[in-house]
């Protein structure tokens, strides 16, 4: 690429003219010039929605369909920020998500109005983009051309959530600056050309697949596929339908993908490369033992703040070198961590002193949240981009990642505050006292565990479980601890750490749900021995979104 284009608006009219396919969804494909258009229609009747005076921002609540590409260069065009709504959120928490980033206008479809029956939602117009009355009121438009003039790089364009240690998901800012940014700089780290198909199979209302995937196919004027939720079974079947050269994932979607029935033409695919996080060693090589397709492991911060890439001799089981700026600090000293001494095996021996928090004293394109200045202060201390999330480092300067802070909980992918899980299980007629936690997934990631002090009916909790409407599609435990009374630390506080250490190796009953069903089920050793957490829902072939 010659030049550095400012704004994600001048990447979207640049596309005008161009009538190579460019989008494809399904049985639709658009052209790259009909892309364009679409988005400048929808952008002049954005401009006309948006009450004078209004925040600049609008929800979209929707699958991977074609709709939200075309809304996300719409909101480009017209100056304005998508607030990407997960699906997953249900009740008061999805209201919660759509008020806090003050949307007057929501895009949906009719598969989630159920989603928003009952919630007050005062002052936000509702754009059902299947039903009749949605394609008249885009009718006028249909003429519109893409102006780019009146975007700025500063201009807000994102507002994704992304869970912190406590309470409500935070808005994170990215514009169209950055945007932009992203999305060349990954064109030239892996050489993206103008011929590549990127297939999005993850979901857009995060930030893996907008800034990841759709970003540097934009930058590069290569081609999008979609595909609505993500389908291991259908994965290898879309990458040859569409001819799909580059994709991105978390590690879970990669061993659901290995989970699927093995064929003696597995290689026979167009892919080159795929880009993500958390697929692990192990599966990154059986990725590409069997499809001939390198996985590019690399870390990110969901704001932006810090960011690790992978390079040639990178110990297993590392990250990434550390860039300029990158430390492992003491979070309650503020001192640098001593480097990580490992045994002959490579096991980590002084943990306890090399784990730290990462934090990057470098300029970093960090550009807040929405409405939460305490959550920003966070990660913002001592002229420092506090990251959160706990590595260690060794003697070559190889960063390894080794957890999250004590109440994140990441599952899918996708980081969920257990002390929100925790305020809904409290709810059971039978629990006196709730922890809720995360342990390790063997393969990635963590599972949710939950310990109740008090009574326990496995059927009733399911049913209770079921009954929440604010529980959302990741949030229910996969393992249950009954106890008699709840350990306490010497300063009478729950003692999570000793749960967290002894997991479902302990002497209480444990009680889980296997991967697709509902019910609870008593843990015996046998199944614990056999690694029930890591078990894949092979017989669905699905994923979870």
């Amino acid at each position: 690429m010659e030049s550095m284009t400012r704004t994600v608006a001048e990447l979207i009219a640049a596309r005008w003219g161009d009538h190579r396919p460019g989008l494809w969804c399904g049985e639709l494909t658009l052209t790259q010039h009909e892309v364009a258009a679409g988005a400048a229609a929808r952008a002049a009747l954005l401009a006309d929605l948006l009450p004078p005076g209004a925040v600049r921002h609008l929800g979209v609540l929707l699958d991977n369909t074609e709709e939200f590409p075309l809304w996300l260069g719409a909101a480009a065009l017209a100056g304005a920020a998508v607030a990407g709504i997960n699906p997953t959120r249900r009740g008061p928490e999805l209201a919660r998500d759509i008020l806090h980033t003050e949307c007057p206008v929501l895009v949906t479809e009719r598969a989630h109005l159920p989603l928003l029956a009952g919630l007050e939602l005062s002052g936000v117009r509702i754009l059902v983009t299947d039903a009749d009355e949605y394609a008249a009121l885009l009718a006028p438009y249909a003429d519109a051309v893409p102006d780019p003039s009146r975007a700025t790089p500063a201009d807000r364009l994102l507002l994704y959530f992304t869970s912190g240690s406590t309470g409500a998901p935070k808005a994170a800012i990215c514009s169209q600056g950055r945007l932009a940014a992203a999305g060349q700089a990954l064109v030239r780290q892996f050489g993206v050309r103008a011929d590549d198909v990127h297939y999005v199979c993850m979901p857009m209302f995060h930030g893996n697949a907008v800034i990841a995937d759709w970003a540097p196919a934009l930058a590069a004027g290569a081609g999008v596929a979609l595909r609505r939720r993500f389908s291991a079974s259908g994965f290898l079947a879309d990458v040859r339908r569409y001819g799909a050269t580059y994709f991105t994932y978390v590690g879970r979607a990669v061993q659901y993908v290995l989970a699927t029935e093995e064929g003696a033409d597995d290689r026979d695919n167009p892919l080159r490369l795929g880009f993500g996080t958390e697929a692990g060693a192990a599966d990154a090589a059986a990725f590409e033992r069997r499809f001939g397709v390198r996985l590019v492991e690399g870390y990110g911060s969901s704001e932006g703040g810090a960011a690790i890439q992978w390079a040639p001799g990178t110990p297993r089981g590392a990250v990434g070198p550390a860039a300029p700026g990158l430390v492992v600090l003491d979070p309650a000293t503020g001192r640098e961590c001593p480097p990580a001494v490992f045994d002959a095996a490579g096991r980590l021996l002084n943990g306890e002193q090399a784990i730290g928090e990462l934090v990057n004293r470098a300029p970093n394109p960090f550009e807040g949240y929405w409405r939460n200045p305490a959550a920003e202060a966070e990660r913002r201390r001592a002229g420092a981009y506090w990251t959160g999330d706990l590595f260690y480092r060794d003697t070559a300067g190889y960063l390894y990642f080794a957890g999250r802070g004590d109440d994140r909980i990441r599952v899918d992918g996708e980081n969920l505050a257990a002390a929100v899980i925790e305020n809904i299980v409290a709810r059971y007629e039978g629990a006196a006292a709730v922890a809720v936690y995360g342990v390790p997934d063997p393969v990635t990631g963590d599972q949710v565990m939950a310990t109740i002090a008090g009574s326990f009916d496995p059927a009733g909790f399911a049913d209770f479980l079921r009954a929440q409407p604010d529980l959302g599609t990741k949030m229910a435990p996969r393992f249950v601890r009954v106890v008699e009374r709840m350990p306490v630390t010497a300063t009478n506080k729950i003692h999570r750490a000793l749960l967290r250490k002894e997991g479902v190796a302990c002497a209480d009953p444990v009680w889980w749900r296997p991967p697709g069903e509902s019910g609870y089920r008593k843990l015996t050793l046998r199944a614990a021995e056999g690694g029930v957490g890591g078990e894949a829902p092979t017989t669905r072939g699905e994923a979870a979104q």
